[in-house]
């Protein structure tokens, strides 16, 4: 990749960001269709998100792309939300158009597609349980919702988030979505178990769920990628539970913000194999 004055420059906001796959994908896609891009990770601090902000006006970036634990604190300074990103609360892609800086989401969408593609599984009427409540449970909990979800319970450790979106839900949307205080009373219920904390990410992590409520029929999502296959889907899938991974949220989701930079719709199968070649 041969990189010059010309070139247009993204970005992923995140703290910690040592881990992204996200330059892999998006650099394979933008070579593959000729495309004078690059994607690079900066490790932002959340005492300085502020500056990090002002600094892709500076630059004159092209974007960005946003994780934790920068999803919501960021939209303050922003100069537009788009609507679904304005629904959720939470952002995970910025476009600098004109000096302007633009807010989106594309994890939920991201999500839902790799649930249907990848999972061959309709959330349409699903009873679904979703385990955290920061940006990445936000766009997945609404756009189910939208989706036609037939009920959505939140579960946090910090219980007012949980509260708080669930009640969000409820109140934008025409879904039911309740906040749970212990899962074991209602995990026999669900279809559709997801854990969308970062736990699994580091071996010495807990479970985000006792291995014994992990049952036969029950579908367990880790938006986790990076192992492939984490404590919670291995536990799960010993019990006979049907599992997916997070790499195909993060395939779509990019793919989705791919084209809201380029304004062209990217290599999906590209950004695929880079993503399986690099994943550990």
């Amino acid at each position: 990749m041969m990189i010059t004055g010309k070139t247009k420059i993204i970005g992923i906001f995140g703290y910690p960001v040592e881990h992204t796959l996200s330059p892999y994908m998006h650099n394979a896609a933008f070579e593959a269709m000729g495309l004078d891009y690059c994607y690079i990770p900066f490790r932002v601090r959340p005492e300085n998100l502020k500056t990090a902000i002002n600094s892709i006006k500076a630059l004159s970036l092209q974007g960005v792309n946003i994780t934790i634990p920068h999803k919501e604190a960021i939209i303050p300074y922003l100069d537009e939300l788009d609507r679904e990103a304005e629904l959720i609360g939470a952002v995970n892609t910025v476009l600098n158009k004109e000096k302007r800086l633009i807010g989106y989401n594309t994890d939920g969408r991201g999500f839902v597609r790799s649930l249907r593609e990848d999972g061959r599984i309709d959330p349409r009427g699903k009873k679904i349980m979703i385990i955290g409540a920061g940006g990445a449970a936000r766009a997945i909990a609404f756009t189910l919702a939208i989706e036609g979800a037939g009920k959505i319970f939140i579960k946090d450790i910090i219980e007012e988030k949980a509260k708080e979106l669930s009640s969000a839900i409820s109140n934008k949307i025409s879904a039911e979505a309740i906040y749970i205080k212990d899962l074991k009373d209602r995990i026999g219920d669900v279809d559709i178990l997801i854990n969308a904390t970062p736990l699994g990410m580091k071996k010495e992590d807990p479970l985000p769920v006792l291995p014994e409520l992990l049952s036969q029929g029950l579908i367990v999502y880790d938006i986790v990628y990076n192992p492939p296959e984490t404590p919670l889907l291995k536990e799960a899938k010993k019990r006979g539970a049907k599992t997916l991974g997070g790499l195909g949220m993060l395939l779509y989701q990019g793919a989705l913000s791919f084209k809201i930079w380029t304004g062209q719709e990217p290599p999906v199968d590209v950004m695929r194999k880079e993503l399986e070649n690099k994943i550990v």
